[in-house]
């Protein structure tokens, strides 16, 4: 879907051929003549979340949603969209949706479904639909029948669309495969927004840069590739003087075979998505800078192909990472947070920053423990990690849970070697001792301030699921433009 667009104007004076109703908690009374509600009685709707029911004869389409709360509403808008794919209906309206006369998050997150539900990648379809939506009309109709304030109604709506714009930026590339996506490729992408975006500014360095700067670990990854890696530093610098200074960095692995601790062939599949975390960073800075946070924001996203060849790193190498310690390494396919060691570490030098966040697509063992759908959270304070929660699962409507470091898990990275190990020595508690590793490379003027998200599980899943598609979601872009927004307003965390 190409635009959405808020008209100051009723459902009744707005051109489109269908008109989307979101049917709350069941409630069949309000906006319903008999007859349509006969007619979805016929047809066997319930109104449970997400379930649709197009009447054609009707123009109208109607979804349900369990609540008129941000995160249903969001996720009934999206499917609604998505349920419109193929039909041939090009123009739609749809009313606003408020779940308080001055609270304008539900309009947001009504905006963010729709553009979020009309994601479609057919980059690689030799023949491809025009059966499609291509814009959404929002009237100021109000669903509970609040006198909206226009102009905050406007802004609401905006800064949807630009954070689902942002999301679905990632979305594309995440799901370019990994021949036409690669480390270069990022950097290309890095350097695009610089151009595009005020305030944006990219450096990019190159092998010999990164060997110069001791970065070991992950060239040792990137080894036995042929695209060399690239040390992306995307930064934002508001006019104004900031309030905060973020980092944010990214795991950018845009293909990972396991290397020589190689893959079963089921487990390679979905491996562009492993470039997850270092999208997510580029689609973050590229809504900052649309939204013009006074929030001085540094991305810093490590690019690398993780293949196999007669130069790969080996299980039994020690490496020395930026900051001097030594990795005993005994699984290659524990390459994400070697990456990452060196790019916090690298991060760390360049910018003292009030806060320091990291994504990646690190452990299957986060999917294991807390599901397909839900972000781990780990740091060694509460103040950061808690204000990533507040943010995704109170504001942005993404999941993540907290996992607790434990002194007792950190032996289990001891080396007889080395400084640490790669890998623990035992096959449980995987997602935490990956975060405790990438926390040896946290220095001590940083460590109350850094917060670890393992996004492995939600960022790239194989079905539809609320407002996401098939493929990549775009995962940790909606929280952590919530938590920067909440940030440059000055809020305390919850």
């Amino acid at each position: 879907m190409k635009t959405i667009k808020f008209y100051e104007k009723l459902l009744n004076e707005i051109d489109a051929d269908i008109e989307i109703v979101i049917v709350v908690n069941k409630n069949f009374d309000q906006r319903f003549c008999d007859e349509e509600k006969e007619l979805l009685q016929e047809a066997g709707f319930q109104g449970e979340q997400d379930e649709t029911c197009l009447l054609a004869e009707k123009r109208k389409l109607f979804v349900g949603a369990d609540s008129i709360k941000s995160g249903d509403i969001r996720s009934a808008a999206a499917n609604a969209v998505r349920a419109l794919e193929g039909k041939g209906y090009k123009i739609a309206k749809i009313g606003s949706y408020m779940s308080h006369p001055t609270c304008t998050a539900t309009l947001r997150a009504q905006a963010e479904g729709l553009l979020l539900g009309g994601y479609r990648f057919d980059r690689y379809k030799s023949k491809k639909s025009d059966k499609h939506l291509h814009k959404v009309r929002i009237s100021l109709e109000e669903y509970n029948g609040y006198a909206l304030d226009i102009p905050a109604a406007q802004r609401a709506i905006e800064k949807g669309i630009v954070s689902a714009e942002a999301t679905n930026f990632v979305r594309d590339i995440v799901n370019t495969a990994p021949d036409d996506c690669y480390p270069e490729t990022m950097a290309q992408i890095a350097q695009e927004l610089a151009g595009k975006e005020a305030h944006l500014n990219v450096e990019v360095l190159d092998t010999e840069a990164m060997k110069k700067e001791g970065m070991n670990a992950l060239l040792a990854v990137a080894r036995a590739s042929r695209h060399e890696p690239r040390l992306i530093h995307l930064s934002y610098v508001p006019k104004e003087k900031p309030v905060a200074v973020v980092s944010l960095v990214g795991k950018g692995l845009t293909y990972d075979s396991g290397g020589l601790s190689l893959k079963p062939a089921d487990y390679m599949v979905t491996m562009k998505a492993d470039k997850s975390g270092g999208s997510a960073v580029l689609g973050i800075l590229k809504a900052v800078a649309e939204l013009h946070l006074p929030v001085e924001i540094h991305g810093f996203v490590g690019a690398v192909e993780n293949m196999i060849g007669g130069d790969a790193y080996k299980p039994d190498d020690v490496l020395k990472a930026k900051n001097g310690k030594t990795i005993e390494v005994r699984n290659t396919d524990a390459e994400g947070r070697l990456v990452l060691a060196d790019v916090l570490c690298y991060a760390q030098e360049k910018v003292k920053a009030d806060y320091l966040f990291d994504f990646a697509t690190l452990t299957g063992a986060c999917v294991v423990g807390v599901g397909q759908y839900t972000s781990g959270v780990m740091g060694f304070a509460a103040e950061p990690t808690n204000r990533v929660l507040y943010a995704a699962n109170t504001l942005a409507g993404e999941l993540a849970t907290k996992l607790d470091f434990n002194r007792f898990l950190r032996k289990t990275l001891k080396s007889e070697i080395a400084d640490i190990c790669n890998i623990s020595n035992t096959r449980y508690g995987g997602a935490i001792t990956a975060g405790m590793f990438l926390g040896e490379f946290i220095d001590e003027e940083h460590k109350e301030k850094w917060a670890h998200i393992d996004i492995a599980g939600p960022a790239f899943v194989e079905h539809p699921w609320g407002e996401n598609p098939h493929g990549a979601s775009g995962a940790g872009v909606r929280m952590m433009i919530r938590l920067l927004e909440k940030l440059a307003r000055g809020d305390e965390h919850k």
